[in-house]
C-alpha cells in the first residue's frame, strides 16, 4: 500500500470534471489493507508475513472486497480508511477459484459503499480508473487492454479475465472503477508483455462478475464448494512445455514424490501442453481425495506418479475473530 506521502503522477490521476458522477466519493470507498500472518502459517514461506494492499467496501455494513492472498491466513487486518483512520477487520472469505477475499470491519468505517457494476459488458479500449486506498493522488486513469482467460502457475484459472494498461504500481486488491462510478474487478496482478526494447505493464483484475453467483455462499459458508481438488504444485510454461517449478512443502504432490525439474506431459492420459490444459484436466478427474495419474519426464526417464489430490483450506488456518 503505497504510503501518506507517496503519488500517482499528477498527469495520470483522473480529473473529477471529466466523469458524470461524484469522483472523490467513489474513491473514498477504496481503504488501504494491512494484514499479519503467524509465521507458522502454511502460506507464509510463499506470501509473507505482512502483507499490504487495497480492499472497497461494497455493503453499508462495512463488508470489503479484496483479493483474498492478501488475507489468507491472516491473524489480525487492519483497515485503513480514506480520512486515515484504522479500523479492526476480520476476514470472512477466501475463494481459490476466484481469487476473491472478504473482510468484514469491526468497527465504523464511516466510509461510502461503491456499487458493482457490469464486467460482462466492458470492451477492450474501455477507460476506466485503478484506485488504491488514499484519494485521488493514489488513482490512475488507465484503459482495457484485453480480455482474455487467465491461467496463472498456483493451480488457478478464470474466464474473460480484465488486462489493464497503464499498470498501477500498488494493484493488489485494487478497484478497477468504471466511467458509470461503479466496481468493474479488482486488482490481482501485474504482468509485463514484449520483449527488452519495448515492454508494456499490466495489470490482471478479476472481473466483478465472478462474484455475484458466489458472494451469498462466501457470506454464508465462508467458501465456495464444492472445492476444486489440489495438488500443491507450481507449474511454470517452458521451452517445450511446462514443467513443475516447485512443490509446496508436505503438499500432495510433494507426497506423492514430484519434484522442481520434472517435465509435465500428461494428466489422467490426456496431454498437456499449456497451463489451462493441465489444471482443467486436473479438475476433471474428481473433487478433493481424488487420485490423479500424472506422467513426468525425469533426467530422460519417463515416470508416472499418482497424486492423491486435498481439499486446499485443510492446510490452511482458519481466521480468528476477535
Amino acid at each position: 500500500m503505497p504510503t501518506p506521502e507517496w503519488e500517482i503522477p499528477a498527469n495520470l490521476q483522473p480529473n473529477p470534471s471529466d466523469y458524470s458522477f461524484d469522483l472523490d466519493r467513489a474513491l473514498r470507498s477504496v481503504v488501504g489493507l494491512r494484514a499479519n500472518v503467524p509465521a507458522d502459517a502454511f502460506t507464509a514461506g510463499t506470501l509473507g508475513t505482512e502483507r499490504q494492499g487495497n480492499g472497497v467496501i461494497i455493503r453499508g455494513d462495512g463488508l470489503v472486497l479484496t483479493i483474498g492472498y492478501l488475507i489468507t491466513e491472516a491473524e489480525t487486518i487492519w483497515i485503513i480508511t480514506a480520512d486515515g483512520r484504522a479500523v479492526p477487520g476480520h476476514a470472512i472469505a477466501f475463494d481459490s477459484t476466484t481469487g476473491f477475499g472478504l473482510v468484514l470491519a469491526l468497527g465504523p468505517l464511516g466510509m461510502p459503499v461503491i456499487e458493482l457494476g457490469d464486467s460482462d459488458q466492458l470492451p477492450i479500449g474501455t477507460e476506466a480508473i485503478m484506485a488504491a486506498g488514499g484519494g485521488r493522488q493514489h488513482a490512475m486513469e488507465t484503459k482495457v487492454v484485453g480480455r482474455q482467460e487467465f491461467a496463472g502457475y498456483w493451480e488457478y484459472l478464470i474466464d474473460n479475465a480484465i488486462f489493464a494498461s497503464p499498470a498501477h504500481p500498488f494493484w493488489s486488491g485494487s478497484a478497477l472503477i468504471g466511467k458509470d462510478g461503479k466496481l468493474l474487478g479488482t486488482g490481482s496482478l501485474i504482468l509485463q508483455q514484449g520483449d527488452g526494447k519495448k515492454r508494456t505493464d499490466m495489470n490482471m483484475v478479476v472481473p466483478i462478475a465472478l462474484l455475484r453467483p458466489v458472494l451469498d455462499e462466501l457470506l454464508s459458508a465462508g467458501r465456495v464448494s464444492p472445492p476444486r481438488p489440489w495438488l500443491g504444485m507450481y507449474a511454470m510454461e517452458g521451452d517445450g512445455g511446462l514443467v513443475v517449478g516447485g512443490v509446496s512443502d508436505g503438499g500432495p504432490a510433494a507426497q506423492a514424490g514430484l519434484q522442481a525439474g520434472d517435465r509435465l506431459l500428461a494428466v489422467a492420459g490426456n496431454d498437456i501442453t499449456d497451463l489451462p490444459t493441465l489444471w482443467r484436466s486436473v479438475w476433471a478427474v474428481g473433487g478433493p481425495g481424488s487420485t490423479i495419474p500424472i506422467k513426468v519426464r525425469r533426467e530422460g526417464e519417463t515416470l508416472t506418479l499418482h497424486v492423491r489430490s486435498a481439499d486446499r483450506t485443510a492446510f490452511l488456518r482458519r481466521p480468528k475473530l476477535h
